[in-house]
């Protein structure tokens, strides 16, 4: 049966405290009991529909938690502060002092530092490797791995994931497949294809406002209940819960995911295609010639299209500054990092987003200097978007 998880966010029934359309906002910090034996039994882990302290659970972002589950098709999920929050707490929940972990080399610079630095501190190491070799993988494995760590579509080279392969290398050494999948919400559900845990941050697609900052696991009910449980969970020890503010506009905004993921990747297939055509090299997962383009095709759900990001190389990092000003002041978009906002953004990712990734590395996983990564928009006239794209280029007499 396919999985439409629109459809399945459209049929979640969420009604307000008083009937309304919309989820009541509860933003209470702490919460009263009728009986003294309830608050007990809560404590202890034993009931259900009870909410103790907003740290642990509130209304608000247990419908947003719902959703999130229901989109993942996972039994249940949890909401952080920040997606770094949600890697952070995942890997600090399944890992203890000595493990060892396998990472894509390439993943966003904020994971890369928290892996290559971080950890550190607590003696857990970790393994860089070329994610889509296979065999790179296997060889990496150690009898203290715990986890494969990869993006399904990587941070910034979108290089893509083969996570139903990976799950095999992960299952057969009974090991976690943890899969960040911020830039494909829809197109890939990472968990129907074998992923133990997914984690998001909200701030981008999902939200797409670029108004908040949020972040989410998704994962089977024993992993969520351990993470938050009260004597050794780390998302309840080390505190990174959502505000239910924040969680009420996320949910509001996630019944327009579909049309939004939709447009932005019919845009960013025609700004890949037009590039083609003037000669301007790109890397976009939607065209046939890119090396991630069958893996991709393999796991999507293919009415959302192959998502919003491209990336195009400059060579130089003067070059790509000279453009990205240029198509600032040409009204193209904004010169910003993150991305899935409706106005289109772009950054030179090697000294923005992987900043904190030492160069000799940003070299050895292929990074040019040069990268500028686009997150493209939802402009209702991308033919104009590109005249001003392509007017820009040979202004600066970059083509």
């Amino acid at each position: 049966m396919k999985f439409d998880p629109a459809t399945r966010i459209q049929d979640l029934l969420q009604f307000g405290e008083f009937g309304g359309v919309n989820p009541s906002i509860t933003d209470s910090a702490t919460y009263t009991f009728l009986q003294a034996k309830a608050m007990l039994d809560t404590f202890h882990g034993k009931t259900e529909d009870y909410f103790l302290y907003s740290r642990h659970w509130n209304p608000s972002n247990k419908y947003l938690a719902e959703a999130m589950a229901t989109m993942e098709g996972t039994e249940g999920a949890w909401l952080t502060g920040s997606g770094m929050a949600a890697i952070t707490n995942t890997i600090l929940q399944v890992c203890n002092a000595g493990d060892h972990i396998v990472s894509s080399i390439t993943t966003y610079g904020g994971t890369f530092a928290f892996f290559n630095n971080y950890l550190k501190k607590f003696n857990i190491d970790v393994s860089f490797v070329d994610i889509t070799d296979l065999e790179v993988v296997k060889n990496a494995i150690r009898p203290n791995t715990k986890i494969i760590y990869t993006e399904t579509m990587t941070n910034p080279l979108l290089q893509i994931s083969d996570i139903p392969a990976l799950s095999e290398i992960s299952k057969a050494h009974g090991l976690k497949l943890v899969v960040d999948n911020t830039f494909t919400p829809m197109i890939v559900a990472p968990k129907s294809q074998g992923a133990d845990i997914v984690v998001y941050s909200l701030t981008k697609f999902i939200n797409g406002k670029n108004d908040l900052i949020a972040g989410a696991i998704c994962a089977d009910q024993e992993f969520i209940n351990e993470l938050i449980d009260l004597n050794m969970g780390t998302s309840m020890l080390l505190g990174p819960s959502l505000d239910p503010l924040r969680s009420s506009q996320i949910l509001k905004n996630m019944a327009s995911l579909h049309i939004r993921m939709k447009q932005h990747s019919k845009n960013a297939m025609y700004l890949a295609e037009k590039f083609k055509e003037i000669g301007l090299p790109a890397n976009y997962t939607g065209m046939p010639e890119n090396a991630g383009h069958e893996t991709l095709k393999k796991m999507m759900n293919p009415e959302f299209g192959f998502g919003g990001m491209i990336a195009i190389d400059m060579a130089t990092s003067d070059r790509a500054d000279a453009l990205m000003e240029k198509m600032e002041a040409e009204g193209v978009g904004y010169l910003a990092v993150s991305l899935g906002y409706f106005k289109t953004l772009f950054s030179c990712s090697g000294k923005s987003t992987s900043s904190e990734v030492p160069e000799d590395i940003q070299k050895e996983m292929g990074m040019s200097e040069g990268l500028v990564r686009f997150s493209v928009g939802l402009d209702n006239d991308i033919e104009r978007t590109f005249e001003k794209i392509h007017f820009c280029l040979k202004e600066l007499d970059l083509l």
